[in-house]
């Protein structure tokens, strides 16, 4: 891995570099979108670089990346890397951008830290990014040889259920009527759709149905902006997008899949599926998976949401956790779970979601999707309730934050 003296120079130079990524970032961007700006336009999300939020997440994996080869130089973060390349596949990355990449990176750290980048420093951290960079490109390599490549295809909307105000589910079947690719519960796809302004945005959707059928599913919530611009995508798959209309779809990609063999016989590892808000999406199509396969082990199922009237695909959620035989639901509501009473099934209850009182059988593994301020609160409940760290799985929408926020 990163050589020894390598190390040396980059555990020298790691605070002043990670105490500058997040300006190196932005201008390897406004270098990068500079010199080609149809990235911008039909690659990178456009969203999410004005909000800054691909710049922290690159900038966090960048330090995170190098604080681990600093720490453990003879390993590798392979769960980091494998989560950064599924994102990369679905959204057709090649090898080559790595390279243009790196001339933009180097460049703008030159740029910021001028004369403290010496022949050793640019060195060190030239190793740092080709040990990041080719790891990737391997990892893409193989998640492209196993789909049989990366194209993309077409895919009509057969059916669009309203789910709440402002979700809304769209069945897709191949418009080529050629068979899909199984995927595996948990898994999302990415949907590209060309803009009024030209533009070929790109966004990922959870699959939010369980494997199985020859239609694919995707529950798509439209993001209302606030303060900062409308989402692009959501706004208009919900404004234009109707029964008979085609979309460019990707392959599935995603590494939050229930481990091992998810029918299980009772000696199955006691599983918890926890969500919030539209991050049920991968949640219901495990627990559609777990239904089907006649899952018989404990699964604990936690959701938390503003209202019952904002739950998205909620009759799905508590249907495949009623066909489970061991199975516990607990949904939070912000408002409105007053309207409920706790049964043999499910409890409902008021505020936020907390596991203070639920019981969390040992050896459990959890899945967690939501926002990232919700996963990091489960999370470290779970650990308090003894649930080992690397038992506990995460999904992020979005740039991943997470490591962002830990670096």
């Amino acid at each position: 891995m990163l050589s020894e003296q390598s190390v040396a120079t980059v555990r020298a130079t790691l605070p002043v570099v990670g105490g500058a990524i997040d300006e190196i970032s932005e201008r390897l961007y406004a270098g990068l979108f500079a010199a080609r700006p149809e990235l911008l336009r039909d690659l990178f999300n456009r969203g999410n670089q004005a909000a800054g939020t691909q710049r922290q997440a690159l900038a966090g994996s960048i330090a995170a990346f190098a604080t681990y080869l600093v720490d453990h130089p003879d390993d590798r973060p392979d769960a980091m890397l494998g989560r950064i390349a599924h994102k990369h596949a679905s959204l057709g990355v090649t090898a080559e951008q790595y390279a243009l990449v790196h001339e933009h990176l180097f460049a703008a750290i030159a740029d910021v830290l001028g004369e403290a980048v010496t022949p050793a420093v640019a060195a060190a951290w030239d190793e740092v990014y080709w040990l990041m960079a080719n790891a990737l490109i391997a990892i893409e390599k193989r998640l492209y040889e196993e789909r049989g490549g990366s194209a993309w295809r077409e895919w009509e909307v057969v059916g669009r259920v309203e789910e709440t105000a402002d979700v809304a589910t769209f069945r897709l079947r191949p418009a080529d009527g050629r068979p899909a690719a199984d995927f595996r519960a948990g898994q999302y796809v990415s949907v590209q759709v060309e803009l009024p302004d030209g533009a070929r945005q790109i966004r990922q959707y959870s699959l939010s149905a369980a494997p199985g059928s020859p239609l694919r599913q995707i529950s798509v919530k439209r993001v209302r902006g606030g303060t900062a611009p409308d989402g692009e995508v959501s706004n208009h798959l919900h404004a234009r997008v109707h029964v008979g209309d085609r979309l460019r779809v990707s392959s599935p990609y995603g590494d939050l899949v229930l481990a091992g063999n998810p029918a299980g016989n009772g000696t199955a590892a006691p599983l918890l599926l926890a969500s919030a808000g539209i991050g049920v999406t991968p949640i219901v199509a495990m627990l559609g998976q777990l239904a089907d396969t006649g899952h018989q082990g404990p699964v604990v199922v936690v959701h938390g949401d503003r209202s019952p009237a904002q739950h998205a695909l909620r009759a799905d959620h508590e249907a495949y956790a009623g066909k489970l035989p061991d199975a516990s639901v607990h949904f939070w509501y912000e408002e409105g779970a007053d309207h409920y009473e706790s049964g043999a099934d499910a409890s409902y209850r008021a505020g936020r979601v907390d596991l203070t009182g639920i019981a969390v059988p040992k050896g459990t593994r959890a899945y967690l999707c939501g926002p990232l301020p919700f996963m990091r609160a489960v999370r470290a409940q779970l650990i308090g309730k003894g649930v080992a760290p690397a038992d506990i799985h995460y999904e992020v929408f979005g740039p991943d934050l997470w490591l962002a926020r830990e670096s």
